[in-house]
């Protein structure tokens, strides 16, 4: 399964993770140098929840990251249940 949001569409993003060496110059050295670096993944929050939807009288398990949290809070679920089967997603 992809580390994907399903109402926001957040996915993994790309960056790179730096080793320093040195003494700060604020501390007294001569400053950081960056003596490797390493690509890495930034993995979204996601969270399996499962909401009550009422029109259909049943529970609706969705993978969502804490924003999507917070959209489905403002918009209401059945809005955001419209939008994402008006895209073809199958809930």
């Amino acid at each position: 399964m992809a580390k994907r949001c399903q109402v926001t569409g957040v996915g993994p993003s790309r960056g790179r993770s730096y080793v320093t060496r040195g003494i700060a110059k604020k501390k007294k050295g001569i400053g950081l140098k960056i003596t490797g670096k390493t690509k890495r993944r930034f993995l979204p929050n996601l969270v399996r929840k499962r909401y009550w939807f009422e029109e259909e009288k049943r529970y609706i398990r969705l993978r969502l990251t804490c924003a999507a949290m917070r959209l489905i809070e403002k918009k209401g679920l059945p809005a955001v249940v419209r939008e994402l089967r008006a895209q073809g997603q199958k809930i």
